[in-house]
């Protein structure tokens, strides 16, 4: 797994979080416990400090940078959705960011908020608790009502869930040339059979 020390500072990461061992963590980060660390994720803290509080996911392919001297928090129980930039800003708890969102230094977004996919957070953008921000450049679009936070944990989500999994029972293995017959699904597509069985 690649996890890089950088003059002497070791990354921090508590032993109940899943770090994908293609997810790059190099020098002064700290990750909380229940964490999701997706495959190919990049924290990277050369410059400034990177922490991920806990209970928290980083999808596939997400970069987390500072700038020198500054801080990328990602609050508890936040998702950072797969492609997503962070550089130098503040995500709060149980906020959600996005696919390919940008999210820029100085920008706060607050507690149970949601960053539209493919919105770009403008340095210093601080948003109140529960918005929905989006565009480019991101704006708030309005307070997101109690009924509509849906991600909303209280440290028992399907990532924190995802991460246990993972942690018991995600082996690397060589690929099957055919399929098995009557081949299980994961505990998690119960729904998407569901789904598609109402699907004509």
């Amino acid at each position: 797994m690649p996890v890089y020390s950088f003059e002497g500072i070791v990354p921090v990461v508590d032993p109940t979080t899943y770090l994908h061992p293609t997810a790059v963590v190099i020098g002064d980060v700290t990750i909380g416990p229940r964490c999701f660390i997706g495959p190919g994720a990049s924290l990277r803290g050369d410059f400034g400090r990177i922490t991920v509080v806990g209970d928290a996911s980083v999808q596939d392919n997400c970069t987390l940078h500072t700038g020198a001297g500054s801080d990328c928090v990602v609050g508890r129980g936040a998702t950072v959705g797969h492609g997503a930039i962070l550089h130098g800003c503040v995500i709060g708890e149980n906020a959600l960011v996005g696919m390919n969102a940008v999210v820029l230094d100085g920008a706060v977004i607050a507690e149970d908020s949601l960053v539209a996919a493919l919105s770009l957070v403008k340095n210093d953008t601080v948003t109140p608790p529960r918005s929905l921000i989006a565009g480019n450049p991101a704006k708030v679009i309005k307070e997101m009502p109690e009924e509509m936070i849906r991600w909303r944990n209280n440290g028992d989500g399907e990532y924190q869930r995802l991460a246990d999994r993972s942690l018991a029972d995600l082996v690397e293995c060589e690929p099957l040339s055919t399929p098995e017959p009557n081949r299980r699904r994961n505990a998690g597509s119960a729904r998407a059979v569901r789904l598609s069985s109402n699907v004509k």
